[in-house]
């Protein structure tokens, strides 16, 4: 494995950001898949167990929904975490460190979780409007929470600058790598891939670590093509839509979505998520009210998602359906204010 950035040229040590382009850094999987997830993963030395488990998909036909909410803190961000904190852990042999991540809920909680399993000081910097039952989920986790006036750019500015080891789920490539163990999973549970996936997108964490272990299973020869990747945005958030539909979207607006966990305006990632989708997918927007009711139909079948998690199910119900539909569900209803 090797670490690149978006435009090919070599990380030299830790940073975040290659010195001679200035874009993030990525992890390359140049060996062959390995049936035991986790020996995808050489550069782990030794794994922070939270009682991980493979995640279940329920549904039949055409419609299949992947709880992956079935995770120690509740969302999918455990995927990444969990690879992220194992490595920190590995890498430092004082773990009485301090880490810091920005974050507006789920992966706050979540690397607050790993963090401190792993013996870590960890600082989670959030924005003054931050959902309440997510910040009461840090804190139970033993995270020093810190809240940042100004817009999400500044609340990662100022933990980028903070003492100690920066632990962004966005920008540390460990992170976004984590993610790979949902196309494993998806690829163990089917007898035949689904057609196409569907999934919220943000900040891009999610999109390009599902699409790297697709891609994994493609050059290693266990699939004979990528599943089209359904990326689905809020109306009123959706600088990716925008420029895959070529829509106009004000990245400086001060709107918000009932999906808190879709804030992302400026994601960093952006030129990445962009070459997926329009490279092997679409980029569907749904509106405040579609959300709304999906969420509520989704409940009436036993399945409590957040809102961000019920675009996907608003998403499915505008297209047409044909082939085998795989909806991604992140995040667990609980974390939502009613």
């Amino acid at each position: 494995m090797k670490y690149l950035c978006f435009n090919g040229h070599d990380r030299k040590n830790n940073e975040l950001f290659c010195n001679v382009c200035g874009s993030p850094f990525e992890i390359i999987v140049d060996e062959k898949y390995h049936d035991k997830i986790l020996d995808n993963y050489p550069y782990i030395k030794k794994w922070i167990n939270l009682g991980e488990v493979t995640t279940p998909v329920i549904g039949n036909g055409d419609l299949y929904f992947k709880l992956d909410y079935y995770s120690p803190t509740f969302s999918y961000k455990d995927r990444g975490s969990r690879t992220l904190i194992s490595y920190l852990a590995s890498k430092y042999d004082n773990h009485n460190l301090s880490i810091n991540e920005d974050s507006s809920g789920n992966a706050g909680a979540s690397i607050a979780a790993y963090g401190h399993m792993a013996g870590f000081n960890v600082n989670i910097f959030v924005p003054e409007t931050a959902n309440a039952m997510k910040l009461g989920q840090i804190k139970l986790y033993g995270a020093n929470i810190i809240k940042v006036k100004g817009s999400r750019d500044e609340v990662q500015n100022v933990a980028m600058k903070y003492d100690g080891i920066y632990a962004s789920h966005v920008l540390n490539p460990e992170f976004r790598d984590g993610i790979r163990t949902l196309a494993y999973e998806i690829f163990n549970q089917f007898e035949h891939m689904p057609d196409r996936v569907f999934i919220p997108v943000s900040a891009g964490t999610l999109l390009s670590g599902l699409f790297s272990g697709f891609k994994h299973l493609l050059d290693s020869g266990e699939i004979n093509k990528i599943p089209e990747i359904i990326g689905v945005q809020p109306e009123i958030i959706s600088p990716l839509c925008s420029q895959i539909n070529g829509t106009l979207f004000d990245e400086n607006n001060d709107k918000s979505s009932v999906a808190d966990a879709l804030v992302s305006k400026k994601p960093v990632l952006i030129k990445k998520m962009y070459d997926i989708i329009k490279n092997y997918g679409r980029c569907v927007t749904v509106s405040e009210n579609e959300i709304i009711t999906a969420r509520g139909d989704l409940a009436l079948s036993g399945i409590l998602t957040e809102y961000s998690s019920a675009t996907v199910y608003a998403a499915y119900k505008k297209l047409n359906k044909y082939g085998k539909n795989l909806l991604i569900l992140t995040g667990n209803g609980l974390k939502t204010n009613y």
